[in-house]
């Protein structure tokens, strides 16, 4: 019997979160196939095309206001994992920070964010605005990635360092 409730209660959740990367894929500008979506993910919806075979771990924030994110197709994410497009200006006198409207923004102020394809982001990683994630790289859990990454190069720390590649040397 014990074994049964198990099994339902497995269906019921992978039941869930079909229903959950359903709806959720709807409000994405753009969402390919076979896209999986964790628990208790926040999204800035609008800014964000996801590519086909696309998992998100739970309790992640993808947050933009201005800049997209784009991510490509064969791509994994751990959970906990933070990727943000954008800082505030703090080179305003006569404004407070909280009061700079996004039209205010300037270029460097929110950049997009790209994962080329065929990437794994490590649990609890931050990926800021500007970077690009090359095609295969991989992210060891717990980086702060602040620059561009490799292509096929696995890269970790804080903050983020090629430590070596995927394949060979």
């Amino acid at each position: 019997m014990l074994l049964f409730l198990n099994r339902l209660k497995w269906k019921m959740i992978n039941i869930s979160n079909k229903i959950r990367s359903f709806f959720c894929c709807k409000m994405f500008a753009s969402c390919g196939k076979d896209v999986n979506i964790g628990r208790d993910n926040t999204f800035s919806y609008q800014n964000m095309i996801v590519g086909n075979h696309v998992n998100f771990g739970s309790h992640s924030i993808f947050m933009s206001s201005v800049a997209k994110i784009i991510i490509n197709d064969h791509v994994v994410f751990g959970p906990h994992v933070f990727v943000i497009t954008g800082n505030h200006r703090t080179d305003l006198m006569d404004k407070y920070i909280d009061e700079v409207a996004d039209k205010e923004k300037r270029d460097i102020d929110d950049q997009d964010v790209i994962f080329e394809g065929d990437n794994w982001i490590g649990a609890g990683s931050i990926i800021l605005k500007g970077v690009t994630i090359g095609k295969g790289a991989v992210i060891g859990a717990g980086s702060v990635v602040t620059k561009n990454v490799e292509p096929y190069s696995i890269t970790a720390g804080n903050p983020a360092k090629k430590i070596r590649n995927r394949f060979g040397n």
